[in-house]
């Protein structure tokens, strides 16, 4: 948010490791943004949206993450509700890729820029990693300029789902 002096000021956001005791707000506030979700990133189909799918797919994650290949979050806004997820996928070497993705409710005031500033402290001083890349296509306007707000740069093109984009790298 900006204030009337022009300085930006983060909103107070939360990140949680993800636990299986998000699981029902999880499912919850994907299903509440998929239509949102699917104007900028791939669906992730219906199975995944029934108790079931659900249920496997965030089993699956939690085994990642207890294996050190992953460290997934949830963003929880100054009242608990959860307003989005920020994750770190493939993380080896001193990297990860970064993910990220915030509810249309929340959309627009600083809560995005927040989370991933968080992430990156986290990926830095709790997870030991050095850098970060991110991948973005040319039409996801908002996320390419959150990512060069957040200090990644871009360093290369890439194709993603068959649709042209931009890779970033941030050192931390």
């Amino acid at each position: 948010m900006i204030t009337g002096d022009g300085s930006l000021h983060a909103p107070a956001v939360r990140l949680e490791r993800l636990s299986a005791g998000h699981a029902d707000a999880l499912l919850a506030f994907e299903r509440e943004n998929r239509e949102f979700f699917t104007r900028s990133v791939p669906d992730r189909g219906d199975a995944y949206f029934t108790p079931a799918g659900f249920a496997g797919r965030h089993a699956a994650l939690l085994a990642e993450q207890a294996s050190g290949a992953c460290h997934f979050h949830v963003v929880l806004d100054a009242g608990g509700a959860l307003v989005g997820r920020v994750n770190l996928v493939d993380a080896a070497d001193g990297g990860a890729e970064l993910g990220y993705r915030v509810g249309e409710r929340a959309g627009g005031r600083g809560v995005a820029r927040a989370a991933v500033e968080e992430v990156c402290r986290l990926a830095a001083t709790a997870y030991g990693l050095t850098a970060l890349t991110a991948v973005t296509t040319l039409d996801n306007a908002p996320s390419r300029a959150l990512l060069a707000r957040t200090g990644f740069t871009a360093v290369g093109e890439r194709t993603v789902d068959g649709r042209p984009g931009t890779a970033y790298r941030r050192a931390l």
